[in-house]
């Protein structure tokens, strides 16, 4: 029991920092769909998408090393990351910082989808069962909710950045 409880954290954990952003991708790209904004704020702000997913990512890093704080032994690296397969995962997005990955913006998508499916599993099994736990879908919502936000603050930051220093975008 006490190992799925620290592997059920483990899976909020890894979802309140990557479920949100397929939806801010989708409403970024059908806001930048219509004609009159494309040519805006809007249009130019469609590559920030995979930066700021990937600063998402640095966060996420730097969320491990915190949780890991003052033992960085493999050791102690396995004791702790219940779900090495999925955090692995969400590691890798910080190769959208390299420009490779990040001018491919469906790409970031594609790698995020992963965590938006642990969420809509969780949902559909708690929502199907018999004996659905409000508790559980209050939990599962609040998560995503509070991904939604740090996905939105990452792209917010990210937008700030190339607003006031036009050199940031060029790089």
């Amino acid at each position: 029991m006490n190992n799925d409880l620290f592997s059920a954290i483990s899976r909020f954990e890894l979802m309140a920092f990557f479920s949100g952003y397929p939806l801010i991708y989708t409403l970024t790209l059908v806001i930048a769909g219509n004609d009159l904004l494309k040519e805006k704020f809007i249009g130019r702000t469609i590559p920030l998408l995979p930066l700021a997913y990937a600063l998402v990512g640095t966060l996420f890093l730097g969320f491990q090393f915190k949780k890991l704080f003052p033992d960085y032994s493999f050791e102690h690296i396995r004791l702790t990351i219940k779900q090495p397969g999925l955090v692995a995962w969400g590691l890798l997005s910080i190769l959208f910082w390299i420009p490779t990955f990040n001018r491919k913006t469906i790409l970031s998508l594609l790698h995020s989808l992963v965590f938006f499916v642990l969420l809509a599993t969780d949902l559909f099994m708690l929502l199907s069962s018999q004996s659905a736990d409000n508790n559980m879908v209050r939990n599962d919502m609040e998560v995503y909710v509070n991904s939604l936000l740090l996905n939105v603050g990452a792209f917010a930051v990210l937008i700030t950045l190339c607003y006031f220093f036009p050199s940031f975008k060029k790089k």
